[in-house]
């Protein structure tokens, strides 16, 4: 049985390590490990150890990077981290994050981080189960969380 991380962090404003589980338990069966940490820079370690210690086939790293240009700088260097322990472990790590201020509105992010966190989980699960669906979808212009833009026009 395919073995899937979870690691979400408690800055961000919506649980969205819950969604992504319950949008994996809907769709596959898995066993699912999940871990939370403080916030986004802490995500690749608790990943790699996902994967190195809990051997997890698969991860997610869900997390919610303030509006500042602080925060735009530390979500750069968390997903630096996120790529180097993908590269280190040779397993994918999915990154799912939504800047604080990508919604206009406190619903609207709300809508956002819950619905990119499930349509990021339905991407891991066509990883793992359902790989030719990702191929069907190439190039359509999909986008998780807002609505598909769809393919480009000649």
């Amino acid at each position: 049985m395919p073995v899937i991380g979870i690691v979400d962090t408690t800055f961000a404003r919506f649980n969205m390590g819950k969604a992504a589980v319950d949008e994996i338990q809907k769709h596959a069966s898995a066993k699912i490990i999940r871990r939370t940490v403080p916030g986004i820079k802490d995500l690749p370690v608790a990943a790699k150890k996902l994967i190195e210690e809990e051997k997890c086939d698969i991860v997610m790293a869900l997390g919610m990077p303030g509006s500042k240009d602080k925060d735009r700088m530390c979500a750069h260097e968390a997903s630096t981290g996120i790529i180097r322990a993908q590269l280190m472990t040779n397993t994918h790590i999915i990154e799912v994050f939504v800047h604080e201020d990508e919604g206009k509105d406190e619903k609207e992010l709300a809508f956002l981080m819950e619905q990119r966190s499930r349509e990021h989980a339905l991407n891991v699960v066509k990883m793992l189960f359902k790989p030719e669906q990702l191929i069907k979808e190439a190039g359509t212009g999909q986008r998780q969380g807002f609505r598909d833009v769809g393919p480009a026009r000649v």
